[in-house]
């Protein structure tokens, strides 16, 4: 669902002539973390690349996807510390803070990376990291609301 919405919606959203909104993201952020891991990179890639597929981007989101797929377990344990390490986190009931802390992360390593790639040009260091920063608040603050719209939903 995240997919279809992403390049039928999303992609055509374009603020500013460059802030972009990935709410794609949300699945690598809420996949359940029991799960069998390579499968998840796996599956992080897929999603990246359907993306890429569908925007004609030549596999940034692919790249994107798959470093912070097997950058999670850093950040999980950055965010929640024991709670993840006990594989006890339930995302409904963790802290906001904690929460918003572990979406910051993932978002801000995607979106660095993706703009980093698409550009491709150290020489302009400046437009990447506005490009980025615009883009993962807004990207940020989407995904806190689908994740609190579909929470209360789901109750």
């Amino acid at each position: 669902m995240l997919l279809l919405v992403q390049v039928l919606v999303l992609n055509h959203i374009n603020f500013l002539g460059y802030i972009n909104p990935y709410l794609y993201v949300l699945f690598i952020i809420l996949f359940p973390i029991k799960n069998n891991r390579m499968l998840f990179i796996f599956l992080s890639f897929l999603i990246g690349l359907m993306v890429d597929v569908f925007s004609d981007t030549g596999g940034i989101h692919a790249a994107a996807s798959v470093t912070i797929a097997f950058l999670r377990p850093a950040a999980l344990k950055f965010s929640f510390g024991a709670v993840y390490e006990h594989q006890t986190v339930k995302f409904n009931a963790i802290d906001t803070g904690q929460r918003l802390t572990y979406m910051t992360i993932l978002i801000t390593i995607h979106h660095l990376i993706l703009f980093l790639l698409e550009i491709f040009n150290f020489s302009k260091v400046i437009f990447i990291l506005k490009n980025a920063l615009f883009s993962c608040i807004f990207t940020l603050l989407l995904c806190v609301l689908v994740t609190i719209l579909f929470s209360r939903a789901s109750k």
